[in-house]
């Protein structure tokens, strides 16, 4: 009886494990963790062979074992990776909500005095974090115009910023003139 019992269970996994092993990899990412999560499964499986009277729906059975020995295993994981301290880690207060609001107006106010092309230069490269690579890719240039660009709009832009700080945008630096579409023009 015992024998026929092992290979019963013998049979079984050497016709499921494959399939169980690709359903632990989906389930978990990982074929270390899937190898474990089939080994368990089996183990509970192997447990209770003895009392399972629907031979045909064991794969069903064994799926549900490991679902629930997975989901078990993530619960205990994020109680266990908590770390403890005294104090809880606050945020820093902002003391005026308002003020990011106004920087990110200047922000907009300097990027308006750069032309088209700086622009959208500055725009891919930081807003959008590309490479220079990627944003010579989608302006249609080369690498080091792209470069180029980058160095004289940042320029451009601190010292934009520099005069909206000192309060009077009449002492803005003579590097910016108005070009031939309206838009600001660097000198060289």
């Amino acid at each position: 009886m015992a024998e026929t019992r092992d290979e019963d269970f013998a049979l079984f996994v050497r016709e499921t494990r494959p399939a169980l092993r690709r359903t632990a990899f989906r389930l978990s990412d990982d074929w270390y963790e899937a190898d474990d999560l089939v080994q368990r499964t089996l183990m509970a499986l192997h447990r209770h062979w003895d009392r399972l009277d629907r031979r045909d729906r064991i794969g069903a059975y064994a799926r549900t074992i490991m679902l629930r020995l997975l989901i078990s295993d993530r619960r205990s994981l994020r109680w266990s990776r908590e770390v403890l301290i005294e104090l809880l880690p606050e945020p820093a207060p902002i003391s005026d909500p308002y003020a990011l609001v106004g920087e990110r107006l200047q922000l907009m106010d300097a990027l308006s005095v750069l032309g088209p092309r700086q622009r959208a230069t500055v725009v891919l490269r930081y807003w959008e974090d590309r490479s220079v690579e990627e944003t010579a890719q989608v302006m249609g240039s080369e690498s080091s115009t792209v470069r180029s660009q980058t160095v004289r709009a940042l320029k451009a832009l601190r010292s934009a910023l520099r005069a909206e700080d000192d309060g009077n945008a009449e002492d803005a630096p003579d590097e910016q003139m108005s070009g031939p579409c309206g838009g600001p023009r660097l000198n060289r």
